[in-house]
C-alpha cells in the first residue's frame, strides 16, 4: 500500500499553523508578557491562556522546533525515494543542488528582510517602539547609527552575525535562521552518507543520530539555543517510516491502535507544549513536570526548549498516522498560511515594531517623569498601550495586514530571490549535472 502522491501536503497546513502561532507568540510578549509563565503569581490564580493546552496557542517554542521537523522531513522525503527505488545516483544530484540551493533560497530572502529592517531603523521608524511600555518591544529595536558610515558598517555587521551566531540586532527574530540551515546541512550530510544503506538499516541511524542529539550539547543551557538536530532527525525518521510498505501495512490493517495511539500522541505533545517559559513552579501541574524534567532529562537540560521540542515531535508523529488531522491540515485556506509562512517569519518582527507599535502605542500620551528630591526634572515615562477597544479591534487587522504583504513578499521579492539563486546555480553546476525541481522548505 504506497502513500498517497501529494501526502505530504498536510505538512503545509502545519507549517502554516507554526508561523501564526510565532506571530501570536510574538505579541503576546508585547503585550502580555504574563502569559509565558503559568500563574499570575506563585500559588496564585491563573488566567485563561495560562491553563495547560490552551497556552499552546501564545507559546511559539514549538513552533520553531515544527520548522526543523518539517525541514528534515520534506528535504529528505525525495532522495528516501529514490533511494529505495534503487536509483540512488539520481538521489545524491538531487541532494547536491538542493543543498547548493538551500543557501540561496534560505539566506537571501533574509538578507533582504535585514536590509529594509535596517533601513526603517535608519530613518527612525522604532522611535515610538524604544519608548513604549513594552519590554519586548524596546528589547527588540536598535538605535539608528550614529554616522553613514556607522551605519552601512552595522548593516554589515550585523548581516555577518545573524549568520555566525544569531546575533542580529535589526531583526532578532532570525535568530532561528542559523540554525534551521545547519539543520539542512545535517540532513543532506546524512543523506549522502546512507543513501546507499538498506531501508531498515538507514532507519536505525537515522534513530541512533535522534538519540545521540537527544544526548548531546543541544540540550544544554549553555549550548545552542535551539534543538534543531533533535527535530531534524526525528522528520527524517518519519520520513523514512512513511514510505516504508510493511508499516503502513501494520498501520492499515489496524486502525483501533492507529487512532489511539495517534491521538495520544498528538495530546501528549500539546500538553508537553504547555510547558512554561517562566517560573514553572508557581503551578502544581507544570510544578510536575519539572520535577519530571530533572528526573528524566539530560543533566543541564533547558526545559523550556526541551518539552517543545519533545512536543512538536510527539504531534507530527501522532499526525502522520492520523487521516483526520491530516485531512484538516490540508485544507486549502492553511494550506495558503503554510504557503506564505516564509514571508509571514521574516516580515512579522519589523512589522509588529512598527506598524502595530504605531497604532497601539503612537496615539498615547506620555507621562511626565516627575522631579527627583532635588527639584531636577526626571525623564519622561513610557508611552502606555491604548485603549482596550483598539487592540481588539488593531490585532485582528494587523494579521490581515501581515498576510497581505507577506503575499505580496511571496510574488515578488521571493520569486527575485529564486530568480538569482538560480542563475547563480546555473553559473556554478556543471553542465552534466542533471536538473531537478526543488522542493523549498521555507
Amino acid at each position: 500500500m504506497a502513500p498517497p502522491k501529494r501526502d505530504i501536503v498536510w505538512l503545509d497546513g502545519l507549517r502554516g499553523l507554526a508561523s501564526v502561532l510565532v506571530v501570536t507568540a510574538h505579541i503576546c510578549r508585547s503585550l502580555a508578557p504574563h502569559l509565558i509563565r503559568p500563574a499570575l503569581s506563585e500559588n496564585g490564580p491563573s488566567t485563561f491562556f495560562q491553563l495547560p493546552f490552551i497556552r499552546c496557542l501564545v507559546m511559539g517554542r514549538s513552533s520553531v522546533a515544527m520548522f526543523a521537523l518539517v525541514a528534515g522531513y520534506i528535504n529528505s522525503l525525495g532522495p528516501l525515494k529514490k533511494s529505495r527505488a534503487g536509483n540512488a545516483d539520481a538521489a545524491l544530484t538531487g541532494i547536491a543542488r538542493s543543498a547548493f540551493r538551500r543557501f540561496g533560497r534560505f539566506m537571501i530572502p533574509a538578507i533582504v528582510a535585514t536590509v529594509i529592517s535596517w533601513l526603517a531603523c535608519q530613518f527612525g521608524a522604532f522611535k515610538i517602539a524604544k519608548i513604549t511600555d513594552s519590554q519586548w518591544i524596546r528589547d527588540s529595536s536598535p538605535d539608528a547609527s550614529n554616522s553613514p558610515a556607522g551605519a552601512i558598517y552595522d548593516l554589515f555587521s550585523n548581516i555577518a552575525h545573524g549568520w555566525l551566531d544569531g546575533g542580529n540586532k535589526y531583526d532578532p527574530v532570525q535568530w532561528t535562521l542559523t540554525y534551521l540551515l545547519k539543520g539542512s546541512m545535517m540532513t543532506y550530510l546524512t543523506l549522502v552518507a546512507t543513501i546507499y544503506v538498506k531501508a531498515r538499516w538507514r532507519m536505525l541511524i537515522f534513530f541512533v543520530m535522534f538519540l545521540f542529539k537527544w544526548k548531546s550539547k543541544d540540550w544544554k543551557a549553555d549550548g545552542p539555543p535551539a534543538l534543531v538536530g533533535f527535530n531534524v532527525f526525528h522528520g527524517m525518521l518519519l520520513a523514512e517510516v512513511s514510505i516504508d510498505p510493511d508499516i503502513i501495512n501494520f498501520a492499515a490493517a489496524h486502525p483501533y491502535i492507529q487512532a489511539v495511539t495517534s491521538a495520544s500522541l498528538i495530546i501528549l505533545g500539546f500538553f508537553f507544549n504547555s510547558y512554561p517559559e517562566e517560573h514553572p513552579s508557581w503551578a502544581r501541574w507544570s510544578k510536575k513536570m519539572d520535577n519530571f524534567g530533572n528526573a528524566m532529562f539530560p543533566p543541564g537540560s533547558e526545559q523550556a526548549r526541551v518539552y517543545p521540542a519533545m512536543g512538536a515531535d510527539a504531534i507530527a508523529t501522532g499526525i502522520m498516522f492520523n487521516p483526520t488531522a491530516k485531512a484538516i491540515l490540508s485544507h486549502r485556506f492553511l494550506c495558503y498560511m503554510g504557503k506564505v509562512s516564509w514571508p509571514v517569519y521574516l516580515i512579522h518582527g519589523p512589522l509588529i515594531r512598527t506598524v502595530l507599535t504605531w497604532v497601539l502605542f503612537g496615539g498615547s500620551v506620555r507621562p511626565s517623569g516627575g522631579k527627583d528630591d532635588q527639584g531636577h526634572d526626571l525623564p519622561p515615562g513610557r508611552l502606555p498601550l491604548a485603549k482596550p477597544w483598539v487592540v481588539m479591534l488593531a490585532i485582528p487587522l494587523f494579521y490581515v495586514f501581515l498576510y497581505r504583504a507577506a503575499d505580496l513578499w511571496l510574488r515578488y521579492v521571493d520569486s527575485w530571490c529564486g530568480r538569482v539563486t538560480q542563475k547563480i546555480e546555473d553559473l556554478v553546476f556543471r553542465d552534466d549535472a542533471k536538473v531537478e525541481k526543488p522542493v523549498l522548505l521555507s
